[in-house]
């Protein structure tokens, strides 16, 4: 079964989830939500922003390669089945992208 995520989706915080679904998809969030370099301490947490001020093609194939870099590097739970964006006709060089996951059994 397969999940989608997005950085918006992110909401309340919930410390010490005990629903692995729940826990994985909020991290998977905080991931998309974070820049890297921007947490003190832990500053490779986070995705790579290096795609920003690139052409929208080029920015969307990096944003895809590191969203799935720093989904497998920090969220071993899941796998990333797939990378859209959703888009808006009002921000069209805005991407908001949606991780398709799907969560490892342990």
């Amino acid at each position: 079964m397969s999940f989608q995520v997005r950085a918006s989706d992110l909401g309340n915080i919930r410390f010490a989830e005990s629903e692995t679904v729940s826990s994985v998809l909020q991290n998977i969030a905080v991931i998309l939500s974070t820049p890297r370099g921007s947490v003190p301490l832990y500053r490779e947490f986070g995705l790579d922003m290096s795609f920003l001020d690139k052409p929208i093609p080029v920015a969307r194939t990096m944003m895809i390669s590191r969203v799935r870099e720093a989904v497998e590097r920090w969220e071993p739970r899941a796998t990333v089945v797939n990378v859209t964006f959703s888009g808006s006709v009002s921000a069209p060089a805005q991407l908001d992208p949606v991780v398709e996951v799907e969560i490892n059994d342990e």
